[in-house]
């Protein structure tokens, strides 16, 4: 199972609103085929590995990360194609939650007479497709909020000036989590102040990710622009590729969208309060797109606002070793007045990236 999870790894970032998943096969204790799902409408990785066993796949045991598919989509069924070949045991990582699956698929083998194992490193592929995973559940993508600071918890000065607070190890990691989102989101604020492209660069990935399949100079995450009022302007970097932008607006003037959907833009209303973008709307909105995880890189206030309307579902957050001073910008713009209502966190790692650490953690679970 850990040679097919290596394998499903390999579509950290192409497989889109698909669910990552390896198949190896195994025969007298020898691995006669692996292979992974390498994007949406492409074969399946069980496929991939049948085809490249041929005949040896009779009386194998098949190792899949997750539930073999048991319904015609734009693939024919896997149970059945593992069925047909003759396979005598598959084991499973993770259940299937998609309700066109969600236990079929081991029906459909046990009817055929094929032993059934599951839930083998269960943790390790929960991690690896949490974003399909949690939509299937809830019809919401994976919210994670990316963070740096400073070691007294400072995320820029208090002009604004935030440019490289952590160094070129930290800044090769973000990429892997802007690689694997299906949407990144940002705030007008921070697209007027650092005019960034936040763009996936597969060339600035830490050397062992840059193995893996891509497609970034065609298909780059969805880059979503909180822009309540709509200021974006229209020589920003992060519409340099009007393709892959979404502009997020309280303004319901189409009117006043219309110079920007000229310009092949994605304008969507979302009127919440105050004239400030429904955030849950924006969420909601992006799992009906299919989107499995979402990557937040904004100032505190939009940070700060995603985790107090609870839409936050992991923190990443690197922290440099700097003291920027009290008159800093915070980490999160948060107005808690009470202890009672401080949000705890569960640290789930802490690592070293360079001279800088980064610290994962869930909230809201």
């Amino acid at each position: 199972m850990k040679k097919a999870l290596a394998q499903a790894k390999h579509g950290l970032f192409s497989t889109g609103a698909n669910p990552r998943v390896g198949c190896v096969l195994v025969k007298d204790g020898q691995v006669i085929a692996q292979a992974y799902h390498q994007q949406v409408g492409g074969p399946h990785a069980e496929a991939l590995a049948l085809k490249q066993a041929g005949d040896q796949a009779k009386g194998c045991t098949a190792y899949v990360t997750l539930e073999p598919c048991s319904h015609v989509g734009k693939n024919p069924p896997c149970a059945d194609a593992l069925i047909a070949a003759g396979v005598s045991e598959v084991v499973v990582c993770n259940d299937d939650p998609n309700p066109l699956v969600a236990g079929a698929g081991y029906r459909k083998l046990m009817a055929a007479g094929i032993a059934v194992t599951r839930d083998v490193l269960i943790d390790e592929g929960t991690a690896l497709n949490q974003g399909f995973l949690h939509r299937m559940h809830t019809g919401l993508p994976w919210v994670r909020t990316k963070s740096a600071q400073s070691i007294d918890g400072r995320t820029a000065m208090a002009s604004g000036e935030s440019v490289w607070i952590t160094g070129p190890q930290a800044r090769a990691d973000v990429q892997y989590w802007r690689g694997r989102s299906g949407a990144i989101i940002t705030g007008i604020e921070t697209v007027l102040n650092d005019d960034c492209r936040l763009n996936f660069r597969a060339d600035d990935l830490p050397k062992k990710q840059q193995k893996y399949a891509h497609k970034s100079s065609i298909k780059q995450p969805v880059r979503v622009v909180v822009d309540s009022q709509l200021r974006t302007p229209f020589d920003a970097k992060i519409l340099t590729d009007t393709q892959s932008v979404l502009i997020v607006t309280a303004n319901t003037d189409k009117d006043q969208h219309k110079p920007f959907t000229d310009r092949g833009i994605d304008v969507q209303s979302m009127p919440g309060i105050d004239g400030r973008v429904d955030l849950k709307a924006l969420v909601s909105y992006l799992g009906r797109q299919q989107i499995n995880e979402v990557l937040v890189e904004s100032g505190a206030q939009l940070s700060g606002a995603f985790v107090a309307a609870g839409l936050v579902n992991e923190l990443i957050i690197y922290t440099a070793p700097v003291l920027m001073g009290s008159t800093g910008r915070p980490l999160f713009e948060l107005n808690i007045e009470e202890m009672n209502n401080r949000h705890h966190i569960k640290v789930t790692s802490i690592k070293a990236v360079g001279n800088d650490w980064r610290i994962r953690g869930l909230i809201n679970q």
